[in-house]
């Protein structure tokens, strides 16, 4: 059994209602569950195949979900890239091995599961990116009209060619996703379509199963640390909630210190944090590299600063430079392929830990969160082109300079 309950003024609202923000102060919402009454041990959970659904006691689904077989990605040991930092215990947990590509899968399985339980006939979304991607997937899969909103010239082509073949009705907008992500929202008010951003806050009991999956990797063991890159906030909020409710279920006996990334042109999450402010001030222009987390006015602030608050944590930006130095090191070092927004929390880490804000004693866990092949086109800006020989040993011996 679970609510939706006010993270502001704590009314209650049914579990079949369709809402996405409280009706009486406008706060965000979250989903309650009456965990003194919910049978589970971490020995059942084990004994099933790792998924998303793996965790289905704390998910709101009551039949059968709308699933691509996401969750179950590998946690690396980042060996080499940890050496270097001085960090023994360094890992990322690669979200981009979900069906689509990126973390976003997690929510939208548990997402459009909802739609169809709530009786909802068509979805919709606003996105850099990945969400559409992700959305036109499991939309198809359920069988029901995606409609994804872009920001004109603002989204990677791997991104937008997902979302174009599964089959959603993609619109470009003359602006940003913060306006996209308004007009979304008009848009499903208006006509009554689902609407499946972030601020839906069933999408996010998808995402918290990323901090399930680790905790199982790593044998039980807590991370002392959890680094997210973070756009509009939805996944570190999820993550902590996630291992909240596994605190108190007794599973856990701590929570990680949660840690958030931003690009330096778009890090208003960043800003609060460090002036410690009481909510997030949107920025109007954001601009990076790392178009996942290029939002100025991320929907999920008020969770984000009490998730990074309340465990302990910290924020910090990032440059560009820093963000693409760090997806060669992955790629060169490691054999990890990641996006640019990915590799936010990796070169997080190594700017952190030569500030001495982090201990290199910690056992760290980044959320590395969508594919290399998201992006190919600042892939192929960073690199060499290939090299050109005529079809002969000799030619091919010269250009090896062998």
């Amino acid at each position: 059994m679970f609510d939706l309950v006010c993270i502001g003024c704590g009314a209650k609202y049914r579990s079949d209602a369709v809402i996405y923000t409280c009706s009486k102060c406008g706060h965000l919402l979250e989903v309650s569950y009456d965990l003194a009454n919910i049978n589970i041990t971490r020995k059942e959970w084990l004994s099933r195949p790792i998924s998303v659904w793996r965790y289905r006691e704390l998910l709101p689904v009551s039949g059968e979900p709308v699933t691509l077989q996401e969750g179950g990605t590998p946690l690396y040991h980042l060996k080499r890239i940890g050496e270097e930092l001085g960090i023994k215990e360094l890992y990322a947990k690669h979200e981009g091995m979900n069906p689509t590509g990126s973390f976003k899968d997690r929510g939208m399985t548990v997402g459009v599961s909802m739609a169809l339980q709530l009786g909802m006939r068509s979805v919709a979304c606003a996105s850099t990116g990945n969400t559409s991607a992700s959305l036109a997937a499991y939309g198809a899969k359920a069988g029901i009209p995606v409609v994804v909103l872009l920001p004109a010239g603002k989204v990677a082509l791997g991104k937008v060619a997902q979302a174009l073949m599964h089959g959603a009705k993609v619109i470009s907008i003359n602006g940003n996703f913060d306006r996209a992500l308004e007009m979304v929202r008009d848009l499903c008010e208006t006509k009554g379509i689902y609407l499946l951003n972030s601020v839906n806050p069933y999408r996010l009991e998808g995402q918290k199963t990323i901090g399930f999956e680790t905790i199982d990797q790593l044998n039980g063991e807590v991370p002392d640390r959890m680094v997210l890159p973070v756009g509009n906030a939805g996944n570190i909020s999820a993550v902590y909630k996630g291992l909240l409710e596994l605190s108190e279920l007794g599973f856990v006996d701590k929570v990680p210190m949660m840690t958030g990334i931003q690009a330096e042109g778009s890090q208003p999450v960043v800003k609060a944090i460090k002036q410690n402010l009481p909510e997030v001030i949107p920025e109007g222009s954001p601009e990076t590299v790392a178009t996942a987390i290029r939002i100025g006015a991320p929907v999920n602030a008020e969770k984000v600063l009490r998730a990074i608050r309340m465990s302990r944590g910290t924020a910090d930006f990032v440059t560009d430079e820093e963000i693409l130095a760090m997806q060669q090191d992955l790629a060169q070092k490691e054999g990890i392929g990641v996006e640019p927004a990915s590799a936010a929390s990796v070169a997080g880490v190594k700017k952190l830990a030569e500030a001495g804000v982090i201990d290199r004693d910690e056992r760290i866990v980044c959320v590395v969160t969508g594919h290399l092949l998201k992006d190919p086109e600042t892939v192929i800006k960073q690199c060499a082109p290939p090299i050109t020989c005529d079809a002969t040993l000799e030619s091919l011996l010269a250009a090896l300079q062998l």
